[in-house]
């Protein structure tokens, strides 16, 4: 049996097991949380996309129920967020826009909820000026919640941009990650520095897109992930280099990723499965990009 499966197994049998079995219900979910933990740090090991793909559906459902008994635990909100942002980003975007818009919504809803648990309320709706003064008062502790948070709602708004009330809330997401930088931009591989790579590059210059910017900033991400991470080379590729037509850079960094073993940090082998998949695809239509 999949080990992953059999902690999901055993997961549900803590969750369905009698209450008055157990001190408490907040212990109950307390020993699944922790057993979930262990369910994820297996999957980022896992190099089977399809495995991941077809076990992700019950995760999210376990995420669902342990935030509904316990709605106010910054951390499994924030887990859920990342989870249902993550879902849809690798497995469900592609194929179905709508249906990864709800998982986006629900993403970015967990995101703030974490937030709102660290004590900064109201994210989408307090004034511009409260809303980045607020942010001075999230430290260390609060990446987590201050970057996955920030990241749900960027994927959100991605799929919403004929939206002018999401468009409008495009500032929050910036400031919020410009404040991961100032806290620790080493954090998550250099994840922030990977946000405002693809935000600089994917951005006309009239509204802001500067590609120097930008190329600086994912070349810090590259850097902060010692070139494990590598995904930070495909959006390199695919944002920068297809913008600057700098046909070499993209074909050298994707070929980076294709040649580079996947469990090249035992950590990040699932993500890395992901970018293998996507420089492949990108490969393909290399004359495409620049006919």
């Amino acid at each position: 049996m999949n080990a992953s499966l059999s902690w999901i197994i055993l997961i549900l049998f803590l969750l369905s097991f009698p209450v008055a079995c157990l001190p408490s219900k907040k212990l109950t979910v307390g020993a699944a949380a922790t057993l979930l933990e262990e369910v994820a740090k297996s999957s980022y090991k896992q190099s089977d996309l399809r495995v991941i793909r077809e076990g992700m559906p019950a995760y999210l459902m376990l995420m669902d129920g342990m935030v509904e008994a316990l709605p106010d635990n910054p951390g499994l909100l924030v887990a859920a967020a990342q989870g249902y942002s993550s879902f849809a980003s690798v497995f469900i975007e592609e194929q179905d826009k709508e249906y990864a818009g709800l998982l986006f919504a629900k993403a970015k809803q967990y995101g703030l909820r974490s937030l709102e648990a660290r004590g900064f309320r109201n994210a989408a709706d307090r004034p511009l000026d409260d809303f980045k003064k607020g942010l001075k008062d999230l430290g260390k502790k609060d990446l987590p919640y201050l970057f996955w948070g920030a990241t749900c709602w960027a994927n959100w708004i991605s799929l919403n941009l004929d939206s002018m009330e999401a468009m409008a809330e495009l500032p929050r997401v910036e400031w919020m990650m410009q404040r991961v930088l100032e806290i620790d931009e080493q954090f998550y591989y250099g994840g922030a520095h990977l946000f405002m790579g693809i935000w600089f590059a994917s951005r006309p210059k009239i509204a802001g897109g500067d590609l120097k910017r930008a190329q600086n900033h994912f070349l810090k991400a590259i850097h902060f992930s010692h070139e494990k991470f590598l995904l930070a080379h495909v959006y390199y590729a695919n944002y920068y280099g297809r913008q600057a037509r700098d046909k070499d850079l993209f074909i050298s960094n994707l070929e980076t990723v294709l040649k580079t073993p996947v469990d090249i940090s035992p950590d990040l082998t699932l993500l890395n499965a992901v970018a293998k998949k996507k420089a492949k695809e990108l490969f393909d239509r290399i004359e495409e990009y620049f006919e």
